[in-house]
């Protein structure tokens, strides 16, 4: 990346100081989590994007995952208080940040949920 870098700043006098970050073509995989409880108890409210973020920044599996949007959470079936959690990451165009944590199972709370 640095060779890159340094070779687009020679030859098309690019100052770097306005280039935020760089980084490689990525390209989008999308997850799904299963396992959470739709309403939190304790507050008696649904789950929220927020929320979901704030657990996934705090999970030891998602430490490179960086998410493209807020998750998009639907309740499972209306007589069931269960929740599946749709999530966009960044990935390599080999898709091998998501297979790297497919099937992988983590702790939210008291409950144990899957990608």
């Amino acid at each position: 990346m640095s060779i890159i870098i340094k070779t687009i700043e020679n030859t098309m006098n690019i100052n770097l100081n306005f280039i935020e970050n760089s980084c490689l073509c990525k390209s989008k995989s999308y997850l799904k989590i299963t396992g959470l409880s739709y309403y939190v108890k304790t507050t008696n409210t649904s789950v929220t994007p927020s929320l979901v973020k704030e657990v996934l920044k705090n999970t030891h599996i998602f430490n490179d995952i960086v998410l493209v949007f807020k998750s998009h959470i639907i309740k499972a079936a209306s007589n069931y208080n269960s929740a599946v959690i749709w999530i966009n990451i960044w990935d390599l165009q080999s898709g091998s940040k998501a297979k790297t944590i497919i099937n992988h199972s983590f702790n939210v709370r008291q409950y144990i949920t899957t990608i």
